[in-house]
Protein backbone atom coordinates (compact mmCIF):
# COMPACT_ATOMS: atom_id res chain seq x y z
CA UNK A 1 0.00 0.00 0.00
CA UNK A 2 2.82 2.42 0.87
CA UNK A 3 4.62 1.63 -2.39
CA UNK A 4 1.38 2.12 -4.33
CA UNK A 5 0.88 5.53 -2.70
CA UNK A 6 4.43 6.55 -3.58
CA UNK A 7 3.99 5.40 -7.16
CA UNK A 8 0.75 7.38 -7.40
CA UNK A 9 2.49 10.44 -5.97
CA UNK A 10 5.26 10.16 -8.56
CA UNK A 11 2.83 9.57 -11.43
CA UNK A 12 0.77 12.61 -10.41
CA UNK A 13 3.82 14.88 -10.48
CA UNK A 14 4.53 15.02 -6.76
CA UNK A 15 8.19 14.09 -7.12
CA UNK A 16 8.69 16.56 -9.98
CA UNK A 17 7.09 19.30 -7.86
CA UNK A 18 9.41 18.50 -4.93
CA UNK A 19 12.38 18.57 -7.31
CA UNK A 20 11.38 22.03 -8.54
CA UNK A 21 10.72 23.36 -5.02
CA UNK A 22 14.12 22.17 -3.78
CA UNK A 23 16.09 23.12 -6.90
CA UNK A 24 18.28 25.59 -4.97
CA UNK A 25 19.38 22.91 -2.50
CA UNK A 26 22.17 20.45 -3.29
CA UNK A 27 22.12 16.70 -2.74
CA UNK A 28 25.09 14.52 -1.81
CA UNK A 29 24.68 10.80 -2.52
CA UNK A 30 26.55 8.27 -0.37
CA UNK A 31 27.58 4.89 -1.79
CA UNK A 32 29.67 2.09 -0.25
CA UNK A 33 29.64 -1.13 -2.27
CA UNK A 34 29.05 -2.23 -5.86
CA UNK A 35 28.54 -5.57 -7.54
CA UNK A 36 28.88 -6.34 -11.22
CA UNK A 37 26.86 -9.55 -10.91
CA UNK A 38 24.21 -8.22 -8.55
CA UNK A 39 24.62 -11.24 -6.24
CA UNK A 40 25.24 -9.12 -3.11
CA UNK A 41 21.89 -7.67 -1.94
CA UNK A 42 23.58 -4.84 0.00
CA UNK A 43 25.74 -3.71 -2.94
CA UNK A 44 24.51 -1.53 -5.81
CA UNK A 45 24.46 -3.58 -9.01
CA UNK A 46 25.80 -2.19 -12.28
CA UNK A 47 22.27 -2.29 -13.73
CA UNK A 48 20.88 -0.27 -10.82
CA UNK A 49 23.81 2.17 -10.96
CA UNK A 50 23.23 2.86 -14.66
CA UNK A 51 19.52 3.47 -14.00
CA UNK A 52 20.43 5.90 -11.23
CA UNK A 53 23.00 7.69 -13.37
CA UNK A 54 20.50 7.96 -16.22
CA UNK A 55 18.01 9.56 -13.82
CA UNK A 56 20.69 11.98 -12.63
CA UNK A 57 21.63 12.82 -16.22
CA UNK A 58 18.01 13.66 -17.08
CA UNK A 59 17.07 15.68 -14.02
CA UNK A 60 20.18 17.00 -12.23
CA UNK A 61 23.65 18.50 -12.64
CA UNK A 62 26.35 16.27 -11.14
CA UNK A 63 29.33 18.32 -9.90
CA UNK A 64 32.51 17.66 -7.88
CA UNK A 65 32.28 17.96 -4.10
CA UNK A 66 34.96 20.66 -4.26
CA UNK A 67 32.63 22.84 -6.34
CA UNK A 68 29.84 22.58 -3.77
CA UNK A 69 32.24 23.34 -0.92
CA UNK A 70 33.62 26.36 -2.79
CA UNK A 71 30.09 27.71 -3.33
CA UNK A 72 29.32 27.34 0.39
CA UNK A 73 32.61 28.95 1.41
CA UNK A 74 32.09 32.00 -0.80
CA UNK A 75 28.35 32.34 -0.22
CA UNK A 76 27.76 31.90 -3.93
CA UNK A 77 24.26 30.81 -4.94
CA UNK A 78 24.13 27.06 -5.38
CA UNK A 79 23.73 25.82 -8.93
CA UNK A 80 20.21 24.55 -9.61
CA UNK A 81 19.65 20.84 -9.00
CA UNK A 82 23.25 20.24 -7.95
CA UNK A 83 24.18 16.66 -7.02
CA UNK A 84 27.47 15.32 -5.65
CA UNK A 85 28.44 11.63 -5.75
CA UNK A 86 30.53 10.18 -2.90
CA UNK A 87 31.79 6.67 -2.12
CA UNK A 88 33.13 5.59 1.28
CA UNK A 89 36.00 3.32 2.38
CA UNK A 90 37.97 2.57 -0.80
CA UNK A 91 37.01 -1.01 -1.67
CA UNK A 92 38.15 -2.32 -5.01
CA UNK A 93 34.59 -2.80 -6.27
CA UNK A 94 34.49 1.01 -6.64
CA UNK A 95 37.31 0.78 -9.20
CA UNK A 96 35.76 -2.26 -10.90
CA UNK A 97 32.15 -1.03 -11.08
CA UNK A 98 31.67 2.63 -10.16
CA UNK A 99 34.65 4.01 -12.09
CA UNK A 100 33.58 2.53 -15.47
CA UNK A 101 30.09 4.00 -14.94
CA UNK A 102 31.55 7.41 -14.11
CA UNK A 103 33.53 7.30 -17.36
CA UNK A 104 30.50 6.13 -19.32
CA UNK A 105 28.31 8.99 -18.07
CA UNK A 106 31.18 11.49 -17.61
CA UNK A 107 30.17 12.21 -14.03
CA UNK A 108 32.55 13.27 -11.22
CA UNK A 109 32.69 11.67 -7.78
CA UNK A 110 34.67 11.76 -4.53
CA UNK A 111 36.10 8.54 -3.07
CA UNK A 112 36.87 8.66 0.66
CA UNK A 113 39.52 6.10 1.58
CA UNK A 114 40.84 4.60 4.83
CA UNK A 115 44.61 4.89 4.39
CA UNK A 116 45.67 1.85 6.48
CA UNK A 117 43.18 -0.21 4.44
CA UNK A 118 44.74 0.96 1.15
CA UNK A 119 48.18 0.27 2.64
CA UNK A 120 46.96 -3.28 3.41
CA UNK A 121 47.94 -2.91 7.04
CA UNK A 122 44.49 -4.08 8.14
CA UNK A 123 40.99 -4.31 6.76
CA UNK A 124 38.01 -2.26 7.90
CA UNK A 125 36.55 -3.42 11.21
CA UNK A 126 32.95 -3.03 10.02
CA UNK A 127 33.71 -5.47 7.19
CA UNK A 128 35.08 -7.97 9.70
CA UNK A 129 31.72 -7.87 11.47
CA UNK A 130 29.87 -8.30 8.18
CA UNK A 131 32.13 -11.23 7.29
CA UNK A 132 31.32 -12.87 10.64
CA UNK A 133 27.61 -12.27 10.02
CA UNK A 134 27.86 -14.27 6.78
CA UNK A 135 29.14 -17.40 8.53
CA UNK A 136 26.80 -20.27 9.39
CA UNK A 137 27.87 -20.25 13.05
CA UNK A 138 26.97 -16.58 13.60
CA UNK A 139 25.37 -15.66 16.95
CA UNK A 140 21.92 -14.11 17.21
CA UNK A 141 23.48 -10.64 17.59
CA UNK A 142 24.75 -10.87 14.00
CA UNK A 143 21.46 -11.94 12.43
CA UNK A 144 20.07 -9.43 9.87
CA UNK A 145 17.42 -8.16 12.28
CA UNK A 146 19.94 -7.61 15.10
CA UNK A 147 23.17 -6.48 13.44
CA UNK A 148 22.33 -2.75 13.44
CA UNK A 149 22.07 -2.88 17.21
CA UNK A 150 25.36 -4.74 17.40
CA UNK A 151 27.07 -2.06 15.31
CA UNK A 152 25.52 0.65 17.48
CA UNK A 153 27.02 -0.92 20.61
CA UNK A 154 30.45 -1.26 18.97
CA UNK A 155 30.39 2.36 17.79
CA UNK A 156 30.44 3.59 21.37
CA UNK A 157 33.52 1.55 22.36
CA UNK A 158 37.11 2.69 22.23
CA UNK A 159 38.94 1.13 19.25
CA UNK A 160 41.01 -1.33 21.29
CA UNK A 161 37.95 -2.50 23.25
CA UNK A 162 35.94 -2.77 20.03
CA UNK A 163 38.67 -4.89 18.41
CA UNK A 164 38.73 -7.21 21.44
CA UNK A 165 34.94 -7.52 21.31
CA UNK A 166 34.99 -8.51 17.62
CA UNK A 167 37.75 -11.05 18.24
CA UNK A 168 35.77 -12.47 21.17
CA UNK A 169 32.76 -13.00 18.91
CA UNK A 170 34.98 -14.74 16.34
CA UNK A 171 36.51 -16.97 19.03
CA UNK A 172 33.04 -17.85 20.26
CA UNK A 173 32.19 -18.95 16.72
CA UNK A 174 35.34 -21.07 16.57
CA UNK A 175 36.80 -18.85 13.84
CA UNK A 176 39.88 -16.74 13.28
CA UNK A 177 39.35 -13.49 11.39
CA UNK A 178 41.46 -13.61 8.19
CA UNK A 179 44.59 -11.45 8.26
CA UNK A 180 43.68 -9.97 4.89
CA UNK A 181 40.20 -9.21 3.57
CA UNK A 182 38.31 -11.72 1.44
CA UNK A 183 37.92 -10.56 -2.21
CA UNK A 184 34.50 -9.05 -1.53
CA UNK A 185 36.07 -6.65 0.97
CA UNK A 186 39.41 -6.02 -0.78
CA UNK A 187 40.81 -2.47 -1.09
CA UNK A 188 41.82 -0.47 -4.13
CA UNK A 189 45.56 -0.21 -4.75
CA UNK A 190 47.37 3.12 -4.78
CA UNK A 191 47.89 2.64 -8.51
CA UNK A 192 44.13 2.26 -9.05
CA UNK A 193 43.46 5.35 -6.94
CA UNK A 194 46.00 7.32 -8.98
CA UNK A 195 44.38 6.15 -12.20
CA UNK A 196 40.97 7.35 -11.01
CA UNK A 197 42.36 10.65 -9.75
CA UNK A 198 44.31 11.24 -12.96
CA UNK A 199 41.14 10.74 -15.01
CA UNK A 200 39.87 14.09 -13.73
CA UNK A 201 36.59 12.44 -12.69
CA UNK A 202 37.49 11.28 -9.18
CA UNK A 203 38.62 13.32 -6.20
CA UNK A 204 40.25 11.27 -3.42
CA UNK A 205 39.33 12.31 0.10
CA UNK A 206 40.22 11.02 3.57
CA UNK A 207 38.16 8.63 5.67
CA UNK A 208 40.84 8.46 8.43
CA UNK A 209 43.73 6.05 8.96
CA UNK A 210 41.90 3.32 10.90
CA UNK A 211 38.16 4.17 10.69
CA UNK A 212 37.50 4.98 14.37
CA UNK A 213 34.21 6.52 15.40
CA UNK A 214 35.41 9.97 16.44
CA UNK A 215 33.19 10.21 19.52
CA UNK A 216 34.97 7.11 20.88
CA UNK A 217 38.45 8.68 20.77
CA UNK A 218 40.10 11.77 22.24
CA UNK A 219 40.56 15.00 20.29
CA UNK A 220 44.31 14.33 20.13
CA UNK A 221 43.63 10.93 18.56
CA UNK A 222 41.10 12.28 16.07
CA UNK A 223 43.53 15.03 15.00
CA UNK A 224 46.17 12.37 14.36
CA UNK A 225 43.67 10.43 12.24
CA UNK A 226 42.91 13.58 10.25
CA UNK A 227 46.49 14.66 9.63
CA UNK A 228 48.16 11.27 9.14
CA UNK A 229 45.54 10.02 6.69
CA UNK A 230 45.74 13.22 4.66
CA UNK A 231 49.53 12.98 4.44
CA UNK A 232 49.44 9.28 3.51
CA UNK A 233 46.82 9.76 0.81
CA UNK A 234 48.56 12.77 -0.70
CA UNK A 235 51.78 10.77 -0.88
CA UNK A 236 50.03 7.76 -2.39
CA UNK A 237 47.94 9.63 -4.95
CA UNK A 238 50.14 12.62 -5.66
CA UNK A 239 47.32 15.15 -5.31
CA UNK A 240 46.15 17.51 -2.58
CA UNK A 241 43.42 16.10 -0.33
CA UNK A 242 40.80 18.73 0.51
CA UNK A 243 37.80 16.76 1.83
CA UNK A 244 37.10 14.43 4.75
CA UNK A 245 34.41 11.91 5.66
CA UNK A 246 33.46 11.20 9.29
CA UNK A 247 33.39 7.43 10.01
CA UNK A 248 29.80 6.26 10.43
CA UNK A 249 28.90 9.94 10.48
CA UNK A 250 25.60 9.87 12.36
CA UNK A 251 24.56 12.40 15.00
CA UNK A 252 26.64 11.70 18.09
CA UNK A 253 29.48 10.05 16.16
CA UNK A 254 31.65 13.19 16.31
CA UNK A 255 31.97 16.28 18.48
CA UNK A 256 31.93 19.97 17.49
CA UNK A 257 35.56 20.24 18.57
CA UNK A 258 36.36 17.57 15.96
CA UNK A 259 34.42 19.45 13.29
CA UNK A 260 36.72 22.41 13.99
CA UNK A 261 39.71 20.07 13.70
CA UNK A 262 38.78 19.34 10.07
CA UNK A 263 39.83 22.86 9.03
CA UNK A 264 42.80 22.86 11.43
CA UNK A 265 44.06 19.72 9.65
CA UNK A 266 43.96 21.44 6.26
CA UNK A 267 40.65 20.26 4.81
CA UNK A 268 38.13 22.58 3.18
CA UNK A 269 35.07 20.49 3.94
CA UNK A 270 33.66 17.25 5.34
CA UNK A 271 30.63 15.02 4.93
CA UNK A 272 28.59 13.15 7.52
CA UNK A 273 26.04 10.37 6.97
CA UNK A 274 22.80 11.69 8.45
CA UNK A 275 20.17 12.45 5.80
CA UNK A 276 19.28 15.85 4.42
CA UNK A 277 19.63 18.34 1.59
CA UNK A 278 22.31 21.04 1.52
CA UNK A 279 20.93 24.56 1.58
CA UNK A 280 22.59 27.99 1.43
CA UNK A 281 24.61 28.71 4.55
CA UNK A 282 25.25 25.04 5.37
CA UNK A 283 28.46 24.29 7.27
CA UNK A 284 30.94 22.89 4.68
CA UNK A 285 32.49 20.74 7.42
CA UNK A 286 29.41 18.69 8.33
CA UNK A 287 27.36 18.13 5.19
CA UNK A 288 24.44 15.67 5.18
CA UNK A 289 24.14 12.89 2.60
CA UNK A 290 21.53 10.60 1.08
CA UNK A 291 22.42 6.92 1.41
CA UNK A 292 22.16 4.53 -1.54
CA UNK A 293 22.54 0.75 -1.24
CA UNK A 294 21.45 -2.40 -3.02
CA UNK A 295 18.14 -2.16 -1.16
CA UNK A 296 17.36 1.27 -2.65
CA UNK A 297 14.80 0.61 -5.37
CA UNK A 298 14.14 3.16 -8.15
CA UNK A 299 11.07 4.58 -6.42
CA UNK A 300 12.87 5.21 -3.12
CA UNK A 301 15.88 6.60 -5.00
CA UNK A 302 13.65 9.13 -6.75
CA UNK A 303 11.74 10.01 -3.59
CA UNK A 304 14.94 10.83 -1.71
CA UNK A 305 16.77 12.50 -4.57
CA UNK A 306 13.86 14.63 -5.80
CA UNK A 307 13.22 15.99 -2.32
CA UNK A 308 9.84 14.38 -1.67
CA UNK A 309 11.21 12.70 1.47
CA UNK A 310 12.66 16.04 2.61
CA UNK A 311 9.25 17.71 2.47
CA UNK A 312 7.57 14.67 3.98
CA UNK A 313 9.85 15.00 7.02
CA UNK A 314 9.21 18.75 7.21
CA UNK A 315 5.47 18.08 7.22
CA UNK A 316 5.83 15.50 9.98
CA UNK A 317 7.81 18.02 12.05
CA UNK A 318 5.16 20.69 11.47
CA UNK A 319 2.44 18.25 12.57
CA UNK A 320 4.49 17.19 15.61
CA UNK A 321 4.71 13.59 14.42
CA UNK A 322 8.51 13.19 14.32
Amino acid sequence: MKKFALQLMQNCGGFAAARAMSAEMARILMYHNFSGSGDDPDAVSMAALRRQFDYLHRHFSVVPLSKLIESLETGKKLENRMVVLTVDDGRRNCYECMFPALKEFQMPATLFVVSSFINREDWIWTDKVLWLSEQSSRPVDLAPQQIDGFFHRLNRLRPEIRTAAIEAVANGMGLAIPVGPPPKYAPCSWQELREMADSGLVEIGSHTVTHPIFSSVTDDESFQELTRSRAQIEEGVGKTVTSFCFPNGQMGDFRLSQVRQVRDAGYRGAVAAYPGLVGPGADPCQLPRIGVSGYTDPLIFSKRLDGAEHYQMKLREWLGLS
